[in-house]
């Protein structure tokens, strides 16, 4: 499976690689004012699809370290629950033995 893996993440690089060497184009962007800015087609989509990706990747660390805090608090109230009823349970009182009397 590991194989597997790393195939794949070769075969993305691969792609990659391929892609900046076909589309090596400067790309000219007009920005605010009468600033212009040119850079290159892979660096522009690489940076538009970090910038949607990693406010998504952030909002879902911060979910999944959300859930497993309270996931947490919930197994620790649970053992503290656990302990308190088996040290309150009363024993059960000893049946004296049947035809013994006192």
């Amino acid at each position: 499976m590991q194989f597997l893996k790393l195939l794949f993440w070769c075969l993305i690089a691969f792609i990659a690689a391929v892609f900046t060497f076909g589309n090596w184009q400067w790309v000219t962007i007009r920005l605010f004012g009468n600033l212009v800015a040119e850079v290159n087609l892979p660096f522009l989509l690489a940076l538009t699809f970090l910038i949607g990706f990693v406010p998504t990747w952030l909002y879902q660390r911060a979910m999944r370290w959300r859930l497993r805090q309270r996931l947490t608090a919930a197994e620790r109230s649970l053992t503290d629950l656990r302990a308190a009823t088996t040290a309150a349970a009363p024993a059960a009182p000893e049946d004296p033995a049947p035809g013994a009397t006192s």
